[in-house]
């Protein structure tokens, strides 16, 4: 940030006039920092993605199933980032956190790079899942993750991936199912979907890893709770989603 400051014209300024990062500043001075952020998405205005919370640093949003959080080969204008772009076309879209197209749940956007940082290294997760069959009432998964070897999507617990750690504590059950609240230590790609089916219990409606969609037409995931540290002000702040009525159904009234 500052090798960007200082390229920049008028990059530091006190009081209107352009300033070193090595001068002094007193009390009462008026301290601007000005760096150019380039949008790279296309605005889309005719999306509807819930705020959650904002702030002059940060905005949250409550992503339904089956919006894309990034554009891909298959979606170009329909994705979180585009909704976000629309809402600050002078800003960057800097996601701390990201769903699969069809999990559901908060993510929080970044609205500078400072503010990006701070926040991947306080931003705590809470998942709850949805799962085939009755677990335990709590547990550890802790089974390495790598990349399947013929597939560019497809991941799987093997001797040679990377370290992955999974926390589950189930909150309850039917005949059929298990809603479980999910705190991960590590952040794999499909790490949830990978450890349940690796023990068994693959999330309802999750194909691509061994579950069912009789019940539910996509994986049964939603990001629920998020907690993280103002970046500027240190204040713990946490903001929560409701589970939403899909997965409500699939417990058959026991929520």
């Amino acid at each position: 940030m500052l090798t960007k400051l200082k390229r920049e014209e008028n990059g530091i300024t006190r009081n209107g006039e352009v300033i070193r990062t090595i001068d002094t500043v007193y009390n009462g001075d008026i301290i601007i920092l000005k760096i150019n952020d380039n949008k790279f998405l296309e605005p889309n205005p005719e999306l509807n993605i819930p705020i959650t919370f904002e702030n002059e640093h940060l905005i949250i949003f409550d992503k339904s199933a089956g919006i894309p959080v990034h554009p891909s080969i298959k979606h170009q204008g329909d994705t979180l980032g585009n909704y976000f772009s629309s809402l600050y076309p002078e800003l960057t879209f800097r996601p701390v956190n990201r769903l699969d197209k069809d999990t559901s749940g908060l993510v929080i956007i970044a609205k500078n790079p400072f503010s990006a940082n701070i926040l991947q290294k306080s931003c705590k997760k809470t998942y709850y899942a949805i799962v085939h069959g009755i677990t335990d009432i709590s547990g550890t998964v802790n089974a390495p993750i790598a990349r399947e070897c013929e597939s560019i999507i497809v991941r799987c617990v093997r001797p040679d991936g990377q370290q992955a750690v999974t926390h589950y504590r189930r909150i309850t059950h039917n005949e059929k199912y298990s809603l479980l609240e999910i705190n991960l230590e590590t952040g794999r790609t499909h790490q949830i979907r990978v450890h349940f089916s690796h023990i068994g219990h693959a999330l309802a409606g999750d194909d691509l890893y061994g579950g069912s969609r009789q019940d539910i037409s996509r994986q049964a995931l939603h990001c629920g709770m998020m907690s993280f540290r103002n970046p500027i002000t240190d204040e713990f702040i946490t903001i929560k989603s409701d589970i939403p009525d899909d997965m409500k159904n699939l417990m058959n009234g026991v929520l």
